[in-house]
C-alpha cells in the first residue's frame, strides 16, 4: 500500500483550515485518514503549524511520502531535515508566543494607566464633591449676611 502524508482539508469555503493526516494514496483528498498527525492553519498570522513530529518521524521512518504541500510544513517545523540528517532541524516555525509576550505585555501597561487614570478621577470626583458640600455651608450665611443687609437697606429706603 502507497501511503502518503497529505493535508485533509477542512472549514469553510473562504477559511480553510487543513490538518496533516497519513492515509492511503488512492483514497479521496478528504476520505478516511490512517492517522491524523498535525494540523495547519494558513489564515491565521502567523500560521499555526502543530505537527507531532513523534509520528511524523515514524511514518518517514517506514516509507511514507509527503506531498510538497507537506514536505514544505515539514522543513518549516525541522523534522524533514531531522529525517534526512540535514542541518537546521530546530525549523523556522515562527510562533504567536513572543507576540503574545508583548501585547499582553502592551496590555499590562495599559490596564496599568488606565487604573491610575482611574484613580485620578476618583479622586477629584471626591474633592469636587467636598468642595460642593462645603461651598452651601459657607454660602448660607453669607446669603443671610446679604439677606440683612438688603432687610436692614429696605428699612431705610421708607424712612
Amino acid at each position: 500500500m502507497a501511503v502518503k502524508i497529505r493535508l485533509k482539508r477542512m472549514g469553510k469555503i473562504h477559511a480553510p483550515y487543513y490538518r496533516v493526516v497519513v492515509m492511503d494514496s488512492r483514497k479521496k483528498r478528504d476520505g478516511r485518514a490512517i492517522e491524523e498527525i498535525g494540523k495547519y492553519h494558513p489564515t491565521e498570522e502567523p500560521s499555526l503549524i502543530d505537527i507531532d513530529s513523534e509520528r511524523a518521524q515514524y511514518w518517514l521512518s517506514v516509507g511514507a511520502q509527503p506531498t510538497e504541500q507537506v514536505a514544505a510544513l515539514l522543513k518549516v517545523t525541522g523534522d524533514w531535515q531531522q529525517h534526512k540528517g540535514l542541518p537546521g532541524a530546530e525549523g523556522t516555525l515562527r510562533t504567536k508566543d513572543s507576540s503574545e509576550e508583548t501585547s499582553a505585555e502592551t496590555k499590562a501597561a495599559a490596564v496599568k494607566a488606565a487604573e491610575e487614570e482611574a484613580e485620578k478621577r476618583k479622586a477629584r470626583a471626591a474633592e469636587a464633591k467636598a468642595a460642593k458640600e462645603e461651598a452651601p455651608a459657607a454660602t448660607e450665611p453669607e446669603e443671610s449676611a446679604e439677606g440683612a443687609a438688603e432687610q436692614s437697606a429696605a428699612p431705610a429706603e421708607e424712612a
